[in-house]
């Protein structure tokens, strides 16, 4: 348990409210995985505008949930908004990608959802 994400700051922020911490472990599995894979295709297709959209959309759910990968999505965000055509992101991203997954199927298990 716990092993990919905290939830520290969700029970701080959920004042220990246990329906309102799975309510929020629920909203993370429905629109974290589906932003991700905007993300992913976004910079697949070199489209910056929905990159740095998808992960600037993610930024406080994965802070909130400590993905402990914060920094690297924020180096994916800002390749989509300073379009930096010269710059390869395929490793933070799939860092960001890694994490995600992991703490999908962990929070999937955690909370039996």
């Amino acid at each position: 348990m716990e092993q990919h994400y905290k939830l520290y700051r969700v029970r701080e922020l959920a004042d220990n409210d246990e329906d309102f911490v799975l309510a929020l472990a629920s909203t993370f599995l429905e629109e974290v995985p589906a932003d991700a894979e905007l993300l992913k295709e976004a910079v697949a297709n070199k489209d910056y505008l929905q990159a740095y959209q998808s992960a600037h959309k993610m930024k406080p759910t994965i802070d909130l949930f400590e993905l402990g990968v914060l920094e690297d999505l924020i180096v994916v965000q800002d390749w989509g908004k300073f379009e930096k055509r010269d710059e390869d992101i395929s490793e933070k991203l799939e860092i960001v990608l890694s994490a995600v997954e992991n703490a999908v199927q962990e929070i999937k298990s955690d909370f039996g959802l």
